[in-house]
């Protein structure tokens, strides 16, 4: 597919992509719908308000020009599909969208527009899904014979996360005060954390959801799933190793996780499907898929230290390290009857590979603070210094084309003075 919208081959937006957003321009501060193409934003309301989507669900201007994507979230599969595929026929060369007083009205360019959450998040829930960060971190925080609690390799382990402190990509986070134990004490030490980290992570979020009480079949998991974004899951290692027994996170993860702003289709990552990782022993029925669930995504982790000129990768990693699939994860979140609802966002847990220079933490990449991960400016980190700012991107490679997600950044801003 050729579009009029001109970018180079490793751009994350081409038209096979099509992630949909909401955004603002300081012209018009309401925040709206559109969809990354290129190095350009379309308006969504503009499109709707053309008729060009010829869906009645679709062709409606209040739908887009909603602050969240919650409503288009909540319309299914179909609508999706729909909103896709008249926008690829759209954006085509020679498509109706191909007139210079559409490319006036039409478009924004990213440079020139402000992100914001794509979704009202109701809930958040956080899995701990890839089976190489879960061994490595049992192997650290128990012993390697017993990294794995016996549970593990039967469901998909998860947490409920915090919702309100989810924000969108180049949001700062400040170092949190909390609880921890200092080596050779028993007694916990309050103060600013000195063990703050980072996840990489992917997560999804939910499209029409279910009613209480009726689970989501895992047959039917790709109806629900409306899209993936990058997640950063930050996290207080020296609180959460004193306060995760027996209940597990709860402050060491509620300071704040950052998500990448476009949310990339199932429909934009079908070419890049995988089968499912071998799994032993087998799940239980419910857990249980015929589909293809794993998706190779290439992931990458950037660190740069205010006194650096740009920033140093530390991993790269890859979304098929996911043992436990989002459709299992999805099954296993609704066998109760819970009800999830539009916009709520699960995420993977840490997806860490095999090899050190694949793991998705510093927690592993510096093993627990016992190996400096050595900079290119001299400089080394354990865990975070104030002033670092991480970036997550990730994309899935094409013949000739990138599916890609964007950036995810976040800034570590110190620990507010609470003297």
């Amino acid at each position: 597919q050729m579009s009029f919208v001109t970018y180079p081959p490793n751009s994350h937006f081409p038209i096979e992509n099509l992630p949909y957003g909401i955004y603002s321009t300081q012209d018009d501060p309401r925040p709206r719908a559109g969809v990354a193409i290129g190095d350009y934003v379309l308006d969504l309301t503009t499109v709707s308000n053309m008729q060009l989507f010829d869906d009645a669900r679709l062709d409606q201007s209040e739908l887009f020009c909603q602050p969240t994507l919650n409503e288009f979230m909540a319309l299914g599969r179909s609508a999706w599909r729909a909103a896709r595929e008249a926008l690829q026929a759209h954006l085509q060369m020679g498509g109706y969208l191909d007139d210079d007083i559409y490319r006036e009205l039409a478009f924004h360019h990213q440079n020139d527009v402000i992100m914001h959450l794509p979704a009202a998040i109701g809930d958040y829930t956080d899995f701990f899904s890839s089976y190489h960060h879960a061994f490595n971190t049992g192997s650290m925080f128990r012993d390697p014979e017993n990294a794995l609690l016996p549970n593990w390799r039967h469901l998909p382990v998860a947490y409920h996360g915090r919702a309100s402190s989810v924000v969108v990509s180049g949001t700062p986070i400040h170092r949190p005060y909390g609880q921890s134990v200092r080596a050779q004490s028993s007694d916990p030490h309050f103060g600013p954390s000195r063990r703050m980290d980072i996840e990489l992570e992917m997560g999804y979020f939910v499209g029409p959801g279910n009613a209480l009480g009726q689970p989501i079949d895992i047959a039917n998991a790709e109806e629900q799933i409306f899209g993936l974004v990058l997640v950063n899951d930050w996290s207080a290692r020296d609180i959460q190793k004193w306060e995760y027994v027996p209940l597990g996170p709860f402050l060491a993860k509620n300071l704040g996780t950052t998500l990448s702003p476009w949310v990339v289709t199932l429909d934009a990552l079908e070419p890049f499907r995988l089968p499912n990782p071998p799994q032993n022993p087998q799940p239980l029925p419910y857990l249980q898929s015929e589909e293809n669930w794993g998706y190779d995504i290439q992931l990458e982790v950037h660190l740069q230290a205010e006194q650096m000129a740009e920033d140093a990768l530390l991993s790269r990693s890859n979304a098929k390290y996911m043992y436990w699939s989002m459709a299992q994860q999805m099954a296993h979140h609704t066998i109760t009857g819970c009800n999830l609802r539009p916009g709520d966002l699960l995420a993977s847990g840490t997806l860490s590979g095999p090899t050190p220079d694949s793991y998705g933490s510093l927690l592993e990449l510096s093993w627990g603070g016992e190996k400096p991960i050595p900079l290119p400016n001299g400089d080394s980190r354990t865990f975070l210094q104030d002033g670092d700012t991480v970036t997550l991107t990730g994309w899935a490679q094409g013949d000739g084309y990138r599916v890609g997600f964007g950036d995810c950044v976040g800034k570590l801003l110190p620990a507010i003075d609470r003297s």
